[in-house]
């Protein structure tokens, strides 16, 4: 069977919804770098989520500069090479959320135990705004990578959006079994309490445990009435697709 051509922006940004941690990097009030490590969600866009606390020597590094970097890593080889899997390197700003709602609804999708302590008063949801990235993917596949590139379009697709929270509450309680299928048996994940976590224009998004699952839509989707067709033909493909 012919590999598929590598395709630099769609590696990039599935690393990104596949990442769970990364490393932050900030800059102290006298222009040093800062490194600590966070856990990460995404934006409907693909933008990173952070959960930080006011206490944390990298929030008061933000406060004087907003400017960060953030390094997520794919999982490395068989061998357990860290320098095996792709990383990913985001350049850009961390901006406080401001209260929006689906940052902290999908980063304790992706986080449950989270939930603890989100709501402490010293704690924020902040949106990592990004300007480019710098994608390592092994030899031979190291690209800079623009914005484009990187995130998700979400022009025109305000129904789809709109629909988005009760389309996730409804296949994980109604549909749990279905979910399951389509991690274990179009993603080969391992068997587990697999539910959706987010879902956007070009696919959706699992977890189960600590591990964590992407499935790409067939084609780019806008509205409720796609997304019901599209995850009907996909739990059906699923069905029919024997278990590994």
């Amino acid at each position: 069977m012919n590999e598929r051509p590598f395709d630099a922006a769609t590696a990039a940004r599935r690393l990104m919804r596949l990442a769970t941690a990364g490393s932050l990097a900030t800059l102290t009030d006298d222009g040093a770098p800062f490194a600590s490590l966070v856990t990460v969600a995404t934006t409907a866009a693909g933008e990173p989520i952070l959960l930080l606390s006011a206490l944390a020597a990298h929030s008061r590094n933000l406060a004087g500069d907003a400017r960060a970097s953030l390094l997520l890593a794919g999982r490395g080889g068989e061998e357990g090479d860290p320098l095996a899997g792709a990383r990913l390197t985001l350049v850009g700003r961390a901006q406080p959320g401001g209260g929006d709602a689906a940052l902290r609804r999908r980063f304790l999708a992706r986080h449950p135990a989270a939930a603890g302590y989100a709501d402490f008063a010293d704690f924020g949801f902040f949106r990592f705004v990004v300007a480019g990235g710098h994608l390592v993917a092994g030899f031979g596949r190291i690209v800079a990578l623009t914005v484009d590139d990187l995130l998700t379009d979400l022009t025109g697709a305000d129904d789809l959006m709109a629909a988005e929270e009760d389309a996730i509450r409804h296949m994980n309680e109604d549909h749990v079994d279905e979910v399951a299928l389509m991690a274990t048996r179009l993603e080969a994940a391992p068997a587990g309490e697999w539910r959706l976590t987010g879902i956007d224009p070009e696919g959706i998004d699992l977890a189960a445990g600590t591990e964590r699952a992407r499935l790409d839509f067939p084609r780019r989707l806008t509205t409720a009435a796609d997304l019901r067709g599209v995850l009907a033909v996909m739990t059906q493909k699923a069905r029919a697709t024997p278990a590994k």
